[in-house]
C-alpha cells in the first residue's frame, strides 16, 4: 500500500447521505461509500488530503456543515469538509449560511453550483458570499460544464461567465471544476486571463462501463495537457476525481499520463492545492 505521506491532494470528493442512486452512477456498484472506504482508496494512491464537497441535495446549510464536520473528525484531519449555498434561496438564506460558516473554523471553502441551480456565478446575490471568501482568505470553487443531472442548464455553467466575477474580486481565489467540461480551452483562457483563476481535473469521464471510456481517457489527458500548454504553467491546474463518479486510480493516471516534467504533474497532483488551501503536512 502506498503512504499518504506523498503529499497528493484530490480537491474533489462527495460523500454525504444526499448523494443519489449510488449503486448507479458510482464507479463500481459496490463501492465502500464510506469514510473508511475513501481513506482505503486515498492510501492506494498516495493521496494525503481531500476535499469533501457537501452536495446542494442537502435538506439545510447547517445539516451539511455537521455532515461535513462528522467526516473530518473521522478521518483523523485529512478530510476538509467545503460548504455550499444556493443564491436563488433569497437574501436571507444567504445571510444565514455566512453567518454559520463564520462559526465553522474547519471549513476550507465554498462550493457553488450554477447549472445545477439557476444562477450566474457574477450574479450580485452572491456578493456577500464573495465578500466573506476575501474576508476569511477561503476559495470558491465553481461548478462548471455537463451536469450529471439532465435536467440542470449549461448556460449557467460556462467558464466564460466566470470572467466577469474573477475581476470583481481579484483577491478571491476562484476554481472552475471539472475544467469546463466540455469548454475546456474557454477555461483554459479563463485562467490564463485571471490569475486569481485554478481549474481542476475532476469529473472529465463518464461512468466506466461506457464503451469507449479508454478511449475517453485518452482524449481527456490530450485535452487537458493541451489546456496547461495554453495557460502556459501547471500552478493553477489542480487535481480532483470526482469520487465516487471516478475512481481515485484513474483519475491520478489521467494527470500522471500528461506529457510534462515530472515536477509539474506532481504540483498538479498535490503541491498546488495544498498551497491554495493551506492544507497540512500529515
Amino acid at each position: 500500500m502506498a503512504s499518504p505521506r506523498a503529499g497528493r491532494v484530490d480537491v474533489h470528493l462527495h460523500l454525504s447521505r444526499w448523494w443519489r442512486d449510488l449503486r448507479r452512477t458510482a464507479y463500481r456498484p459496490d463501492l465502500d461509500y464510506s469514510v473508511r472506504g475513501l481513506l482505503t482508496e486515498m492510501d492506494q494512491n498516495s493521496i494525503a488530503h481531500g476535499l469533501l464537497l457537501q452536495l446542494h441535495e442537502a435538506p439545510t446549510v447547517r445539516e451539511g456543515l455537521g455532515e461535513g464536520r462528522e467526516s473530518a473528525a473521522a478521518s483523523s484531519g485529512r478530510l476538509h469538509p467545503v460548504s455550499t449555498v444556493d443564491p436563488t434561496q433569497g437574501d436571507d438564506a444567504v445571510r444565514e449560511a455566512i453567518r454559520l460558516w463564520e462559526d465553522e473554523r474547519g471549513l476550507a471553502g465554498v462550493k457553488l453550483y450554477p447549472g445545477y441551480q439557476a444562477f450566474y456565478p457574477h450574479d450580485r446575490r452572491l456578493d456577500p458570499v464573495y465578500e466573506y471568501a476575501h474576508r476569511r482568505g477561503l476559495p470558491v470553487l465553481l461548478h462548471q460544464g455537463d451536469t450529471l443531472d439532465g435536467l440542470g442548464l449549461l448556460k449557467f455553467a460556462r467558464p466564460i461567465e466566470v470572467d466577469e466575477v474573477a475581476g470583481r474580486y481579484r483577491d478571491v481565489r476562484f476554481v472552475l471544476c471539472h475544467f469546463g467540461n466540455p469548454w475546456v480551452p474557454e477555461a483554459a483562457e479563463v485562467v490564463y486571463k485571471n490569475e486569481n483563476v485554478y481549474a481542476d481535473t475532476s469529473g472529465l469521464l463518464a461512468h466506466p462501463s461506457v464503451p469507449y471510456f479508454d478511449r475517453m481517457l485518452e482524449q481527456a489527458r490530450r485535452v487537458v495537457y493541451g489546456a496547461v500548454v495554453t495557460i502556459g504553467r501547471p500552478d493553477r491546474v489542480l487535481y480532483g476525481s470526482d469520487w465516487p463518479l471516478e475512481e481515485l486510480k484513474v483519475a491520478v493516471e489521467l494527470v500522471h499520463g500528461l506529457d510534462l516534467p515530472e515536477k509539474d504533474r506532481e504540483a498538479i497532483l498535490g503541491e498546488n492545492a495544498r498551497r491554495l488551501f493551506r492544507l497540512p503536512p500529515l
